[in-house]
């Protein structure tokens, strides 16, 4: 059986979160025969629940937990976190959005590794390149870059040179035998190309 067609399995996915009474929907979005639906962030384990366990949806495998930073356009909340779904029963797929804030409070949504135990390390990713803390998750440590890293660089705002960093000997002077004009292996400015 071929997979509905989005604007379908849309009003049935729509039907089963408004069904939950614990959903916020702020929109269902059909768009390049895509499905979406831009949810609060509340409930969000209850509400993927419900899309996995539903006879109408079954909602099985989780594909992908990213986000889209809204920095560039001034949105507010800046961030949305991206679920995509899929049904191995239906072949359907769905993304769900859930607006999350910068600040710390605002920052964090619940985990969903009870759900899927994959989602630990896509969890992790996000949390790693954008800063978002889910709750409740078991192991919410850098995934990607050094444990001492500061910033999250996918951050539309993350700076984009770096630091000077120059190659240097242990057992010697820091410099010795390079040269003074020796160019920097991250480009700080324009000038330095």
């Amino acid at each position: 059986m071929p997979p509905l067609a989005a604007d379908e399995f849309l009003a049935i996915a729509a039907d089963v979160v408004r069904g939950t009474d614990l959903a916020v929907v702020h929109e269902c979005l059909s768009i390049h025969n895509e499905a979406t639906i831009v949810l609060e962030k509340a409930n969000i384990v209850e509400i993927i629940r419900r899309l996995k366990t539903d006879d109408r949806t079954r909602l099985n495998a989780l594909v992908d937990i990213n986000a889209i930073d809204w920095f560039e356009s001034g949105r507010e909340p800046r961030f949305d976190v991206v679920y995509h779904l899929y049904s191995y029963k239906t072949f359907n797929r769905l993304r769900l959005r859930c607006p999350v804030g910068e600040q710390s409070g605002q920052n964090n949504i619940d985990s969903v590794c009870e759900l899927w135990s994959g989602a630990n390390f896509m969890e992790r990713e996000t949390f790693d390149m954008f800063g978002i803390i889910f709750n409740n998750h078991p192991d919410m440590r850098r995934i990607i870059m050094p444990d001492n890293w500061e910033g999250h660089p996918l951050r539309k705002d993350f700076p984009l040179g770096g630091s000077e960093s120059f190659y240097y000997k242990q057992d010697t002077h820091e410099y010795a035998g390079e040269p003074n004009d020796l160019v920097p292996r991250i480009r700080v400015q324009e000038s330095d190309v």
